[in-house]
């Protein structure tokens, strides 16, 4: 069980209901959301005995551990669906934790209601959504505020949540000993519609992507529901093994992915055909799970065991074992952009020479937009601004870099006078920026 160090009663429920399960929500960008191409695909992975775990999925490393003084204990992480925004839920501290995923800073941690568990966001990326363990209710975050702006009844252990793709209807599953509900949320109107019954104590659900049906795992029943989203009605249950906990759906819809707390497998389903395909032996006590973009690979968060296991989705096999934090339980993975950049060129001087001239003292400070860090060791274009190349420096500790250049008469004195362009290019981690500096006569 993962430590929490919350009083008592916290222990009492959690040991009652089992272990506070999470919505891991792998989450993808609407059709016809005007966004920048991503480039990179992270993992963030919540260590229930603290800090954020950065996997990048390229090169399946981790890369950083994320933490909040404010919010040590993170049972649950979201992606925003432009994956500029991470939400981490933290069950001791009950607050959700904001990171800004680009740069892979700790923004905030918003107030929110008794033992947060699971979290997930609007198509929209303009509302999150936090289920309260404890409070048994729903917090509704403002995105753009960072505020709890409603606060939604919901009844006892509310824990996984799932969103409908248009965002019309929350998915809430009750973690509750016995024969057990999830609530359906209008999101129009932030109140509860009704409650299916679907199995013993349900602990967390995913939709389609067709938004068609909604899955749910029934922690003690052993198996997973399939529910139609338009009738609410109960279409048949798929078994797998013992004790499932955490669910992902991949991209196309046709298979489900299931972990198994106690069988320390990940149970493969067919959807459509509501049966199970194959169960992969990962490590110990798996929790939550989730998958790339593109859907070739699960990653699954072994609580037990301090590891996540990388799943080859086409081979159906473990391809490899990575250490991340103590107790890992919440995962998400989402294509994130590169983090914006500004870059501010200064003057230089302009020196006549035999059959031409040279301009001193060009110079550019590349820094982070949201962070201002100085980012080191970028190259940085210099160019008249007819677009004839001067010089190239690369930046240095401060993030400025500087050069000089000699340059023919034929560019034209008239020309340079108009000043220079200064360009950084962009990579992966960081988008590109141009700034303007001013030439003058020595």
């Amino acid at each position: 069980m993962p430590r929490t160090d919350r009083p008592s009663t916290l222990r009492r429920q959690l040991a009652l209901g089992g272990t506070v399960a999470l919505a891991a929500a792998l989450l993808t960008v609407p059709t016809g959301t005007a966004v920048a191409a991503p480039t990179r695909v992270l993992g963030y992975i919540a260590n229930n005995g603290g800090g954020v775990s950065v996997l990048d999925t390229a090169t399946d490393t981790v890369t950083g551990t994320l933490s909040d003084s404010n919010g040590d204990s993170p049972y649950g992480v979201g992606v925003a669906f432009d994956g500029a925004r991470g939400y981490v839920t933290n069950v001791r501290d009950d607050t959700l934790t904001v990171i800004d995923t680009p740069t892979n800073t700790v923004d905030a941690a918003v107030p929110v209601g008794d033992g947060p568990a699971g979290v997930v966001v609007s198509p929209s990326g303009g509302h999150v959504y936090v289920s309260n363990y404890l409070a048994g209710t729903v917090s509704v975050v403002d995105a753009a505020t960072l505020t709890t702006t409603e606060t939604i009844p919901v009844g006892p252990n509310a824990d996984g949540v799932a969103l409908t793709p248009d965002g019309t209807r929350l998915y809430v599953a009750h973690d509750v000993p016995g024969a057990g509900t999830v609530s359906v949320v209008d999101t129009t109107t932030n109140t509860e519609l009704t409650e299916i019954a679907t199995g013993h104590t349900p602990t967390a659900v995913a939709v389609t992507p067709d938004g068609a049906k909604l899955l749910v795992v029934n922690k003690f029943s052993d198996n997973v529901a399939v529910v139609s989203v338009a009738t609410n009605a109960v279409l048949g249950v798929i078994p797998v093994s013992f004790v499932p906990h955490g669910i992902a759906i991949s991209p196309d819809g046709a298979r489900a992915f299931v972990t198994n707390s106690e069988g320390d497998t990940l149970s493969v389903l067919d959807i459509a055909a509501m049966a199970p395909v194959t169960a992969i032996a990962v490590g110990d006590r798996p929790i939550g799970v989730a998958l790339t973009p593109d859907g070739g690979k699960a990653y699954v968060t072994n609580s037990g065991g301090g590891t996540v296991s990388i799943v080859d989705t086409a081979t159906l096999a473990v391809v490899g074992t990575l250490p991340v934090g103590v107790s890992p339980v919440g995962i998400a993975v989402h294509a994130v952009p590169a983090a914006p950049t500004g870059l501010a060129a200064g003057r230089a001087t302009l020196q006549l020479r035999l059959l031409g001239f040279t301009v001193r003292g060009m110079d550019a400070t590349l820094t982070e937009s949201h962070t201002g860090k100085p980012l080191v060791g970028k190259k940085v274009v210099f160019r008249t601004v007819k677009g004839h190349p001067l010089c190239t420096a690369v930046t240095n500790s401060a993030g400025t870099a500087t050069c000089n250049a000699d340059v023919p008469l034929l560019v034209g004195l008239a020309t340079l006078l108009q000043g220079y362009t200064a360009a950084y290019p962009g990579d992966s981690t960081h988008g590109p920026s141009v700034s303007h500096g001013t030439i003058g006569l020595l």
